[in-house]
C-alpha cells in the first residue's frame, strides 16, 4: 500500500470511497441523505487541493484508492474533517497509516492539537480515534441537506 497526496484526477475515486463507507457505516441516514453529501461533500471545491493549510491524502493499494483522509491547518489547530476506508479494507491498518502520515504532513503547520469530527453516533469512529490517543472534547451538530445530526469532536493534544 501507498499513501501520497491526492490529486484532481482522484475524486470520483474518493467519492466512490465515501459512497460505499457511508452506506456501509451510517445506518441512520437514508440512501438520498448519503448522495446527496457524497455528491456536495467529496469535490475539488469542497476539498480544495491547493488550499493554505489544506492537506488531502489517498491510500492505493494494486492501484485503486482504498482510504482517503482531509485535514486543514489553522493557527495552533487542525482539523481531520473526512478520514474514510472502504469497507472492504477496515481492520488492515489503512486508517493508522492515513492517520500517521497525515500527522507527519500537518506538522509542517506546527500545530499544537489535531481535532476530528465525525457523528455521534459513530461508534466505530470514536473506537479508532480513541485508540490513536484522542479524546471526546465536545459536540456540535453538522447540517446536511437542512437536517441537522448530532456530532463529536475528539483532540489530540500534540
Amino acid at each position: 500500500m501507498s499513501i501520497r497526496s491526492a490529486t484532481a484526477d482522484d475524486f470520483e475515486a474518493i467519492k466512490a470511497v465515501a459512497r460505499e463507507t457511508w452506506h456501509d457505516t451510517y445506518e441512520e441516514l437514508d440512501a438520498e441523505t448519503i448522495e446527496y453529501t457524497v455528491v456536495s461533500w467529496y469535490t475539488d471545491d469542497s476539498m480544495p487541493l491547493e488550499a493554505p493549510g489544506t492537506v488531502v491524502l489517498v491510500a492505493e493499494r494494486d492501484g485503486d484508492i482504498v482510504g482517503f483522509t482531509h485535514a486543514v491547518a489553522q493557527g495552533e489547530q487542525a482539523d481531520i474533517l473526512r478520514m474514510y476506508v472502504h469497507p472492504d479494507h477496515q481492520g488492515e491498518g489503512v486508517g493508522t497509516d492515513l492517520h500517521e502520515r497525515l500527522l507527519a504532513e500537518i506538522e509542517r503547520y506546527d500545530v499544537d492539537r489535531v481535532r476530528s469530527l465525525d457523528f455521534a453516533f459513530n461508534d466505530v469512529s470514536r473506537a479508532f480515534y480513541e485508540g490513536l490517543g484522542f479524546e471526546q472534547t465536545g459536540e456540535g451538530e453538522v447540517e446536511i441537506d437542512g437536517e441537522f445530526y448530532p456530532e463529536a469532536v475528539y483532540t489530540l493534544e500534540l
